[in-house]
C-alpha cells in the first residue's frame, strides 16, 4: 500500500509539473504575440514612414529634390516629385492639397498668387537665387542697342516688375519713385532710347529671342539654349533682390515635421555643394 501511494504521489507531481510547463509556455508565447502585436501598432500609428508629394518643374529643381530624397527616407519620409509642365498648375495643386509643398518660385510670384486667388501659401526655405538676366542674338551690350528696340519681358506681374527694376537699376530707365516691384510698363517716367516692351508668357520668353532685340529670362529658359548668366548675358540681377528660388507650403502644413525634415534636407551642405558644382554659372545658394 505504501509503495502504490508513493507511486501515484509521483505522477501526481508528474502531472502538476507538465501541467505547469505548458502553462508557462503559453503565457510566454502569448506576449511574444501580444509584443509583435504592439510593435506592429506603434509603427502603424507613428513610426510609419510619411509620404511627401512635391509639385516642381525643371532641373535644377528637379535635381535637388531627387539629392535629398535618399536622406530623407532615412528620416522616415518619402519624396514623391509631381513634375508639372507650366507655372500655374504647382500653385493650384498645392492649394487644392493636391499636394503638400512645391519647388519652382519666388517669394513675389507666390504673393500675387496668392492675392488673385486667396490662397494661403507661404514661404519656408529660400533655396537659390536664380540669375536673372538680358540676352540677345543681334547685339553684343546693352550699349549697341538701337532707338526703339524691342525689349521682352515676362507678362505676371511679378517679373514684369522684377524686369523693370533690373532696368532701372542698370540706367536703362526710370520707374516712378517708389513703386518697386510692383512695376509696370506703364510706370515709366524715363525712356531714353525710346525702348519698346512686348510683355510675353514665361513660357515663350525663349522664343522671343528670334523676335526681339533683348529678352529678359531667368536660367531655366536661357540654359536650354546653351546660354547662361556669366558668360552670355547682357546684363544680369544682383543677388540682393527678393526672387529666389523657395520652398514653398501651406499655412496649415507648414510647421509639419514631414515639412521641416524637407525644408531641412534642401538647404543641407550637399544641396549647396551639389549647386556650386553643377550650377555655379547660373544658380547661387540663398542659404548658409
Amino acid at each position: 500500500m505504501n509503495r502504490k501511494w508513493m507511486l501515484g504521489l509521483v505522477a501526481l507531481i508528474m502531472i502538476i509539473t507538465a501541467g505547469c510547463g505548458s502553462n508557462t509556455g503559453g503565457a510566454a508565447e502569448k506576449g511574444t504575440a501580444e509584443q509583435g502585436s504592439t510593435s506592429s501598432t506603434a509603427k502603424a500609428s507613428g513610426k510609419q514612414a510619411v509620404t511627401l508629394k512635391v509639385a516642381t518643374l525643371i532641373p535644377p529643381m528637379t535635381e535637388i529634390l531627387e539629392l535629398i530624397k535618399p536622406q530623407l527616407q532615412k528620416e522616415g519620409v518619402n519624396l514623391e516629385l509631381v513634375v508639372l509642365s507650366d507655372n500655374i498648375q504647382p500653385n493650384d495643386a498645392l492649394a487644392n492639397k493636391e499636394v503638400d509643398a512645391n519647388f519652382f518660385q519666388h517669394v513675389p510670384y507666390m504673393e500675387q498668387y496668392n492675392e488673385s486667388t486667396g490662397s494661403k501659401l507661404t514661404a519656408v526655405q529660400p533655396v537659390y537665387h536664380a540669375v536673372y538676366g538680358a540676352y540677345s542674338k543681334r547685339y553684343k551690350s546693352m550699349d549697341e542697342l538701337p532707338e526703339g528696340a524691342t525689349i521682352a519681358i515676362a507678362n505676371d506681374p511679378s517679373n514684369t516688375g522684377r524686369s523693370l527694376v533690373m532696368l532701372e537699376k542698370a540706367g536703362i530707365l526710370k520707374l516712378k519713385e517708389g513703386v518697386g516691384i510692383q512695376a509696370t510698363v506703364a510706370d515709366i517716367t524715363e525712356n531714353p532710347k525710346n525702348f519698346k516692351f512686348e510683355e510675353v508668357d514665361l513660357l515663350m520668353l525663349a522664343r522671343m529671342l528670334d523676335d526681339a532685340d533683348l529678352v529678359l529670362m531667368t536660367p531655366a529658359y536661357a540654359s536650354p539654349l546653351g546660354l547662361t548668366p556669366k558668360k552670355d548675358a547682357l546684363l544680369t540681377e544682383t543677388t540682393d533682390s527678393a526672387f529666389a528660388i523657395t520652398l514653398v507650403a501651406r499655412e496649415d502644413n507648414k510647421d509639419s515635421e514631414a515639412i521641416q525634415k524637407l525644408a531641412k534636407a534642401i538647404s543641407s551642405p550637399e544641396v549647396k555643394q551639389f549647386l556650386e558644382k553643377n550650377y555655379s554659372e547660373i544658380a547661387i545658394p540663398a542659404f548658409e
